[in-house]
């Protein structure tokens, strides 16, 4: 048995585009004719997952998809830098955000740590590894490098060496033993969605 999954992250949100902790803000007003457009270029799937924040039901509902919301696809908790821009975080406490990205247990915001997350991500993956099937979770870019992560082995240090751009599909397949990454890559409008 194979599992087949791909996780898409949510499309821009203003907080995306300002380089911002994001809090649970709606998508920019563009985004509903994007996901219009990249609609027929999502992937088949048989089953459908969301985090439950606002911006990847928007993404969800903008692509017509019903998605069964799923509490653990929801973003790294940034504690008190929620909303916050990460330049104002860096003139703030220009300490506490370099043990964040060099420390990956450190939660120096009061939130979640990244080995946190990475661990939060990799049992619900590891929960669905031994399925059949296609499945597809909309989630954010933090939870998707989580991802990656765990699903090839890599040292947590390694979070923050994956880029996950706005509606970025990481593709992963899953066995009995272990996970492999498949590929990772924008979806663009009448692209290949096998």
């Amino acid at each position: 048995m194979v599992m087949r999954l791909g996780l898409l992250c949510h499309a821009a949100t203003a907080a995306v585009r300002a380089a911002a902790f994001p809090a649970d803000e709606p998508l920019e007003p563009t985004a509903p004719l994007k996901l219009a457009l990249l609609a027929r270029s999502v992937p088949g799937f048989d089953s459908c997952w969301s985090s439950p924040a606002l911006r990847a039901r928007q993404t969800a509902d903008g692509l017509g998809l019903e998605a069964t919301e799923e509490p653990l696809l929801r973003d790294c908790d940034y504690g008190r830098w929620s909303g916050c821009s990460f330049d104002d975080v860096q003139a703030r406490e220009p300490e506490a955000i370099a043990q964040w990205l060099s420390e990956p247990a450190s939660a120096p915001h009061g939130g979640e740590s990244v080995l946190g997350l990475i661990a939060r991500v990799g049992e619900w993956l590891d929960a669905h590894r031994d399925e059949a099937g296609k499945m597809l979770a909309i989630t954010h870019a933090s939870v998707i490098r989580a991802a990656i992560v765990h699903a090839i082995e890599a040292g947590p240090e390694s979070f923050w060496r994956v880029d996950v751009a706005p509606l970025s599909l990481a593709r992963l397949s899953g066995t009995h033993s272990r996970w492999n990454l498949v590929s990772i890559g924008a979806i663009a409008p009448d692209a290949d969605a096998s």
